[in-house]
C-alpha cells in the first residue's frame, strides 16, 4: 500500500505525500484527547506508516504533532506505564521501538515541533536528523517528577546533542526549557514564529528533497556514524561510502548536470 493508504488505515496518525514539496512526506500525530501522548496504539500505526515511507519514493519525512492537538508529543502514556510490571517494561521496550523507526530511516527526518514536545516526544525530536521548533514551544524530559527516567534513549542521545552537563540538568530536574534556551543549548536547531515557522521548515525539506536519494541515504548514515564511531574509524566509513557513490548513476548524473548548467535529473540509482 501507498504511504496515504497505509494512514488511512491508522486512528492516531495521517501522513499526506507531495501537498506541499514533492517527494516530502508530513507525518502528523493526533491523540487530541491526549495531546498526542505515545500509547501502543500510536507507537503501532506510526511504525507501519514509516515502514511504507521507507518502501516508497518519499526523500524527507516532516513529523508533526496535528494541527489541534496542542503538542509535538506531550511524553509516554502515563496509564499504561501505571499498569506494567518490570517484566511487561522489557517486553515494551525490547527494539526497534519509534525512536529506532525514526532514527534508522534512510532518509531525513525533520522534527516539525509545533507545541510542547516532553518525555517520549523529547526523546523522539531527538531521533529526528533536524529538530524546528515554535517559539511557543516547550521541551524537556520530566520522567524523573514521576518517579523513573527517560527510556526510550534520552539519556543516551541527549547528552550527545547538548552535552553531559545539560542533559544531567534536564532529566535530573524534569525542568522544561522553552523553545529558545533550547535553541541555545543544541537542542534544536531553529526557532520560528507563525509567520515563518512552515515556511521554513518546508523549504529546508524542498531543498534536501532536491538531493540525489542515495546521496542524501549515504550522508545520513556519515553523519550518524560520527556520535557512534571514534575518529579514525568514522573517517574510514565516511571514505567507503563516498567511494560507493562512485558506482551509481546519480554520481555522472550530477557532475553532468554541473558542466551542463542544468538542473540533475536524479534516478536514485
Amino acid at each position: 500500500m501507498s504511504v496515504e493508504e497505509t494512514a488511512a488505515d491508522c486512528e492516531t496518525v495521517n501522513a499526506t505525500v507531495g501537498d506541499r514539496v514533492d517527494h516530502v512526506a508530513t507525518v502528523e500525530l493526533s491523540r487530541p484527547d491526549a495531546r498526542n501522548a505515545l500509547n501502543a496504539q500510536l507507537r503501532a500505526e506510526l511504525k507501519e506508516v514509516l515502514d511504507a515511507i521507507d518502501d516508497s519514493d518519499v526523500r524527507v519525512v516532516v513529523l508533526t504533532g496535528a494541527e489541534g492537538t496542542g503538542a509535538f508529543v506531550a511524553g509516554a502514556d502515563v496509564t499504561e506505564l501505571r499498569e506494567r510490571d518490570m517484566l511487561e517494561q522489557r517486553e515494551a521496550s525490547k527494539r526497534p521501538r519509534v525512536y529506532e523507526y525514526v532514527d534508522d530511516l534512510s532518509i531525513p527526518v525533520i522534527a516539525r515541533i509545533n507545541g510542547h514536545a516532553l518525555g517520549g516526544g523529547c526523546e523522539l525530536i531527538q531521533a529526528c536528523d533536524v529538530r524546528i521548533a515554535h517559539e511557543d514551544a516547550k521541551i524537556g524530559q520530566p520522567e524523573i517528577n514521576l518517579g523513573f527516567m527517560p527510556g526510550g534513549g534520552g539519556t543516551q542521545r541527549l547528552p550527545r546533542l547538548v552535552g553531559e552537563g545539560q542533559a544531567m540538568r534536564l532529566i535530573l530536574s524534569g525542568e522544561l526549557i522553552d523553545a529558545a534556551e533550547a535553541r541555545d543549548i543544541g537542542l534544536v536547531d531553529e526557532v520560528h514564529g507563525d509567520g515563518t515557522f512552515d515556511d521554513e521548515v518546508y523549504d529546508l525539506a524542498e531543498s534536501m528533497a532536491a538531493k540525489s536519494p542515495v546521496a542524501l541515504e549515504f550522508a545520513k548514515k556519515s553523519v550518524k556514524a560520527a556520535s557512534r564511531m571514534d575518529l579514525e574509524s568514522g573517517i574510514e566509513y565516511e571514505a567507503e561510502l563516498f567511494a560507493q557513490l562512485f558506482a551509481t548513476e546519480d554520481k555522472n548524473e550530477g557532475i553532468d548536470a554541473f558542466f551542463e548548467d542544468r538542473d540533475p535529473e536524479w534516478q536514485g540509482e
